[in-house]
């Protein structure tokens, strides 16, 4: 008798992961409760795992690589699973992502995903629809392994000074957000610089946009819409961004200088409040 919850790995990443996440289980001779005992999770959630009813995150599947003796399969397709559940039109971006040398973004409203704390993401995702809203703040929040892989990229943040002012999930969110952006202050593979109001008009201000470049490939300049995303390799395009990227970042603080307007918002703007 065919067992109902059998899955077709070749369905999709979560389908292929929960297959061998039980092929494993089974094969150390655990039960779902007695491997989630094991890892310190319920035997329900490893269940739902399996079944492809849940998402993985990577400490979980760290946990199972470690306790199954997996060789790091898990924490390798937990990888694939979280970028296949990305919107459609966003996953190629993801890619970009994972494969860039080097990443340079212009953000006028909010803060770039790649450096967004939990409840940040929570608070912007959910601001129409909440519908798996932890699941998919999860999904966001794993782009950022990019930044602990062996060879991460040079990343490139040149932020407006009204994304301090905008107010995303309330004080004690912000004040997280800020300090976080702080917390790479001497990182110098992650630069933030901000773009002042004293800036006045700039060449920034059709919108924001990214730079992806690699070892190898063409220059990649990606723009976003709702619910769209525009990568290009135009020579022209490229060209034009990379110029007014350069305008930008002349016209922006310097890394010392922006950290210290950052510092000086998280006080006074989000500090905690005496009553």
């Amino acid at each position: 008798m065919t067992h109902i919850n059998v899955l077709d790995p070749g369905a999709s990443p979560l389908d292929y992961y929960g297959f061998e996440l039980r092929r494993y289980r089974e094969a150390a001779g655990l039960t779902q409760k007695q491997l989630g005992d094991v890892l310190n999770y319920t035997g329900s959630l490893v269940g739902q795992i399996e079944t492809a009813r849940k998402l993985p995150t990577p400490a979980f599947s760290e946990r199972a690589d470690v306790a199954l003796g997996t060789g790091g399969l898990l924490s390798r397709l937990v990888v694939l699973v979280m970028r296949s559940q990305l919107p459609a039109w966003f996953q190629q971006v993801a890619e970009l992502e994972a494969r860039a040398t080097e990443i340079c973004t212009f953000q006028m409203g909010m803060v770039h995903g790649l450096l967004q704390t939990k409840a940040y993401a929570q608070a912007t995702l959910g601001t129409i629809d909440e519908t798996n809203l932890d699941d998919r703040t999860a999904v966001r929040l794993a782009r950022q392994s990019i930044f602990v892989k062996g060879e991460p990229p040079v990343f490139w943040l040149v932020l407006s000074e009204a994304a301090l002012y905008q107010e995303i999930g309330g004080p004690a969110t912000m004040r997280e957000q800020l300090a976080h952006l702080l917390s790479f202050e001497f990182d110098p593979r992650v630069n933030i610089q901000v773009l002042p109001f004293s800036a006045g008009a700039h060449a920034g201000l059709t919108g924001s946009f990214t730079v992806f470049r690699f070892t190898s490939d063409p220059t990649i300049v990606y723009t976003e819409g709702y619910g769209s995303g525009h990568p290009t390799a135009n020579p022209d395009t490229v060209k034009d961004c990379s110029l007014r990227y350069d305008h930008l970042q002349a016209a922006a603080l310097s890394l010392k200088d922006s950290a210290e307007l950052i510092r000086r918002v998280m006080e006074d703007r989000y500090g905690e409040q005496v009553a």
